[in-house]
């Protein structure tokens, strides 16, 4: 049977709610209100804090099951849509995730990213359409944002994906919210009222920010994208990066900076088969030890090592 998002509780989220303490903000100078609100986004961080298990648990969760097929979407409506996308946007040129396994579902399309689009987040057959069209398999992650947990776009896509089997992460601001009881690996940022009262672009935003910050970097770590503190796979799109490429280069394979660049050259701009390299192999054997690795730079200088250790010992 197909499961549906229940209707929204009546009860406004804790987002919703007003604090009397700024109430007359607008008459305030502006330097104290300005603090105001910056103190107000302390909780923020707060709230990410305690939720660092519930972040780590999806982590460890989304690591095991993407292998080598799998994909992430993000999915969410209006502010928190937005944010969901800005920060998978990142993945590609950061961490060269590859843009085939990476998707976006956002309540009203591409449009609802730089204007609001009335009702988009209240279509819950929409939701459900656009991602079952994207035929989730157990090996996709699927990451869902609502500071209030009761948008039904939202909701609509996870329930579909859990039913699929896929992974659901579900990030929320209210504590109670349904997106947060129907996740598999829910993760309440509870942040509280906003300076501006329903505001949740402000410290709910942030949080969020936040949070979706951490679970994909430390994704990216767990998956060999990350080695020894640097960007590894960072895709070199402009003369700033193909310079920090090879400084990469250097720092890992410990060699001269002109070493590095001739290497970053000859392996076609690829920085974990121009460490390789440098470490003495050719291009296509560096390549293949590198596919052996899972791609994971790490791991083929490890088997590397092991296989020099060995035959150290056997006075080869």
């Amino acid at each position: 049977m197909v499961q549906q998002p229940a209707p929204a509780s009546p009860a406004a989220p804790a987002t919703e709610a007003s604090l009397r303490r700024y109430r007359d903000a607008e008459d305030w100078p502006r330097d104290e209100a300005l603090a105001a609100m910056l103190e107000n986004q302390i909780g923020a961080f707060v709230a990410v804090r305690a939720a660092l298990p519930a972040i780590g648990a999806a982590v460890a969760e989304a690591a095991a099951r993407l292998g080598e097929h799998g994909r992430l979407i993000y999915c969410g409506a209006g502010a928190s849509g937005r944010l969901a996308a800005q920060d998978g946007v990142e993945l590609y040129p950061t961490f060269g995730w590859p843009l085939e396994r990476l998707h976006f579902l956002m309540a009203g399309g591409e449009p609802a990213l730089v204007r609001a689009v009335e009702g988009a987040e209240d279509d819950a057959e929409a939701g459900r359409r656009e991602i079952l069209a994207l035929r989730p398999t157990p090996a996709d992650v699927v990451l869902s944002v609502a500071a209030s947990g009761t948008t039904r776009y939202t909701r609509a896509v996870q329930v579909a994906a859990r039913e699929a089997g896929a992974v659901t992460v579900g990030f929320s601001n209210n504590p109670a919210a349904p997106l947060l009881a129907e996740a598999e690996f829910p993760v309440a940022l509870e942040t509280g009222p906003e300076f501006l009262a329903g505001s949740t672009r402000m410290s709910a935003g942030t949080a969020q920010k936040i949070a979706l910050n951490l679970f994909s970097t430390r994704l990216m770590t767990e998956l060999g994208r990350v080695y020894r503190g640097l960007m590894v796979n960072v895709v070199a799109t402009n003369a700033k990066l193909v310079e920090r490429s090879k400084r990469i280069i250097a720092a890992l394979a410990e060699a001269p900076l002109e070493d590095a660049a001739a290497a970053w050259e000859a392996s076609g701009g690829d920085i974990p088969r121009a460490v390789l390299m440098i470490d003495g192999f050719g291009r296509d054997e560096a390549a293949a030890r590198l596919r052996a690795a899972g791609n994971n730079l790490r791991r083929a200088r490890e088997a590397a090592a092991a296989e020099r250790g060995a035959v150290g010992r056997d006075g080869g």
